[in-house]
């Protein structure tokens, strides 16, 4: 018989939502159902709810309106929303930050609203207060630690700002399109100004965590908004500085997953040192009669992945 898993937690990426009929993506060839989006999250909060075991937390890997709200004048009363449904819940919901959080308000704004889950006071994310990245233990051996994709990056930032300055600085110097969001003919597709990446000292601090997770013979769960890893990409939706990330992960032996969002299709890879690279479907991009979220049960040896809709099962081992 199977001993009870250690960790239970839901999960859902890319919620995208919109008090706004449907439309497409910016090919327009991809439908996106934003008012839906509402109505499948709530699904998922009723299914989380009945889970047995119960949750002990829920990953939301961000994306949770879409940009169109603050064109609308829509931002806070869509976010409401989101976090009212969210907020059924009796357990902690973590969120990551994400390019459609930043096309809505600026950093400086969402770290007064319900989407900054990072701890207040304490050392549990890197000095910067406007990072969104931080570490947790939910249970004894294991720890979470949620990065910040946009620490770099031109979206939510004052444009007269030295963080504004050195993101725009490496984006042109990578995008020599008008568009800075266009990939086309670019050597390195992934520099493009959704995607972003992680300054110097939130890689330092990332650094210092895995090492106190090695010392502590601990298991640990990454998530980004931002795949870290090409193979759980399509080559476009991948941070910038992906391999400076890859190298702290690499350099440890804590590490177990990485879980994204962003990329709609969803991906999955594991990589040359055994962390498994997992990249959640858009639930903005699922049909009203699917569904697109998760339920993650960790075990010693294992994560085991129970998807709802077009999100697969998987069993990913240690």
């Amino acid at each position: 018989m199977q001993a009870a898993p250690r960790l239970a937690f839901g999960v859902v990426a890319d919620i995208q939502f919109a008090d706004a009929e449907d439309g497409h993506d910016f090919g327009g060839c991809r439908r996106r159902y934003y008012r839906n989006s509402l109505r499948l999250l709530r699904e998922a909060v009723r299914a989380w709810a009945g889970e047995s075991p119960p949750i002990d937390f829920v990953l939301q890997l961000g994306d949770s309106i879409d940009g169109q709200n603050a064109r609308r004048g829509e931002a806070e009363s869509a976010l409401q929303k989101v976090l009212e449904v969210l907020g059924q819940l009796s357990v902690p919901v973590h969120h990551a930050w994400g390019n459609h959080e930043l096309y809505n308000f600026s950093r400086a704004r969402l770290v007064h609203t319900g989407l900054y889950s990072r701890p207040a006071g304490g050392s549990d994310g890197p000095p910067d207060r406007e990072c969104h990245a931080y570490h947790c233990s939910p249970a004894p051996r294991l720890r979470l630690v949620v990065l910040d994709t946009y620490d770099l990056s031109t979206l939510g930032t004052e444009p007269g700002s030295p963080r504004y300055q050195e993101s725009l600085r490496l984006l042109r110097e990578k995008n020599s399109n008008d568009d800075l969001n266009s990939p086309e003919g670019l050597k390195e597709p992934h520099f493009v100004a959704f995607n972003g990446g992680f300054s110097q000292a939130q890689l330092d601090w990332f650094n210092e965590v895995l090492k106190f997770s090695d010392e502590n013979q601990e298991k640990v769960i990454v998530s980004a908004h931002v795949p870290l890893h090409p193979g759980a990409s399509n080559g476009v939706c991948l941070a910038w500085n992906y391999e400076a990330a890859l190298s702290v992960i690499h350099a440890h032996r804590s590490v177990v997953c990485v879980l994204a969002g962003h990329l709609h299709d969803g991906a999955y890879c594991l990589d040359s040192h055994g962390v498994h690279h997992l990249t959640l479907e858009g639930l903005i991009e699922t049909p009203p009669d699917s569904n697109a979220f998760g339920t993650v049960h960790v075990y010693e040896d294992k994560m085991v992945l129970k998807g709802w809709g077009r999100i697969p099962d998987r069993v990913m081992h240690f």
